[in-house]
C-alpha cells in the first residue's frame, strides 16, 4: 500500500509532505538519521519523527515549513516523467465512471510515467490487480520506480508488449487505453474485457474521438459517453473570492463505454445508445 500513517504522528517510513510558505511542496520518505536539504536549509529527519502532523517545523537557518502528509494528487503531480501525466481531475472522474473498486482485476495500456497505474492500484486496494501494458522499456522502467517507491508494486503487473500483439487476460473488470491511436485497439479491448466491463480512453482532438466512435460500433460497446472537465480555482480569501488567474482547461476528452453482447435486433446498439441520450434531455 502507499506507505501512510493515519496515526496523528509522523513515523519512520512514511511519506511526508513539507510545504513552505510560498506552496513549494517537497515529498519525502521519513528515514531515522535522513536529511532534507534545500536552498532553505536543512530538517533533520529525526526532528520531523514523533511530530503531529500538521505541525510547523523550521530548518536550521529558521526557514518555516508544515509537516503534512501528501494526498494522492500531490503524489501524482510529484512524479519524476518522461511522458504527459494524467490530471488528477480527470483521474478522479475516471475512478468512477469506470466503477474501479477494490478486490477487481483492471487493465492499462500506455503505462507512461505510471499516474494513472498508481491511481488504479490504490483503488484496487491489496486483494486488487493492475495489469499495465507498456512497449517501450524505458518508460516502463521509469513507472516501476514510481509505483515502487509508493509500496504498490505487488499490485501491478508489468507486460512490455505492443498491443497490437493480442493481451494474455480475458475477463477483466475495467480498461483504461492511454495510447495514441485508441480506435486501432478496441478488438483486443473487447477481448480483454468481461461481459458488460468498463472502458475508459482520453483524447486530445476530435478526430480522434470520431474514429474511437466509430470504432467502438464496430465492436459491440454501447452507453458510449463523451465529455471534458474544466477545474477552475478561486482565491480562498473570505474578503476578496474571485477566480485565480490559474485554470487547467482542456485536457482532453474523455470517452466511456461498455462491452455488451449483440442481440437478434441488429439496431441493439443504437438502441442502448438512445437511451443514455435520453437520459440527459
Amino acid at each position: 500500500m502507499i506507505h501512510m500513517n493515519y496515526s496523528s504522528t509522523a513515523r519512520a517510513g512514511d511519506l511526508a509532505q513539507l510545504v513552505g510558505l510560498t506552496h513549494k511542496q517537497f515529498v519525502l520518505t521519513l528515514k531515522t538519521g535522513g536529511d532534507f536539504q534545500s536552498h532553505r536549509g536543512v530538517l533533520k529527519h529525526d526532528d520531523l519523527i514523533g511530530k503531529p502532523w500538521g505541525s510547523h517545523v523550521f530548518s536550521h537557518t529558521g526557514a518555516p515549513f508544515f509537516l503534512l502528509q501528501p494526498s494522492i494528487s500531490d503524489l501524482l503531480n510529484d512524479l519524476p516523467r518522461t511522458t504527459q501525466i494524467l490530471y488528477p481531475k480527470d483521474i478522479g472522474y475516471i475512478l468512477i465512471q469506470m466503477s474501479v473498486a477494490s478486490g477487481q482485476t483492471v487493465m492499462e495500456a500506455g503505462t507512461g510515467s505510471g499516474s494513472m497505474t498508481i491511481a488504479l492500484a490504490s483503488a484496487v486496494g491489496a486483494e486488487g490487480k493492475v495489469i499495465s501494458y507498456e512497449q517501450k522499456q524505458d518508460v516502463q522502467n521509469l513507472a516501476r520506480k514510481n509505483i515502487e517507491r509508493l509500496g504498490l508494486a505487488s499490485r501491478v503487473d508489468f507486460k512490455l508488449r505492443d498491443i497490437q500483439e493480442g493481451l494474455d487476460e480475458a475477463d477483466a473488470d475495467a480498461f483504461f487505453l492511454d495510447v495514441q491511436n485508441p480506435y486501432n485497439y478496441i478488438g483486443q479491448v473487447r477481448a480483454a474485457l468481461k461481459p458488460g466491463g468498463f472502458f475508459g480512453t482520453l483524447l486530445p482532438t476530435f478526430n480522434q474521438v470520431e474514429k474511437t466512435l466509430n470504432s467502438l460500433k464496430k465492436y459491440n460497446f454501447a452507453f458510449v459517453e463523451v465529455c471534458e472537465l474544466l477545474l477552475r480555482y478561486y482565491k480562498p480569501d473570505p474578503h476578496r473570492i474571485r477566480p485565480t488567474d490559474r485554470m487547467v482547461a482542456h485536457t482532453g476528452f474523455l470517452m466511456f463505454a461498455r462491452k455488451i453482447e449483440p442481440g437478434s435486433d441488429p439496431r441493439g446498439i443504437e438502441l442502448a445508445n438512445e437511451v443514455g441520450m435520453e437520459e440527459e434531455t
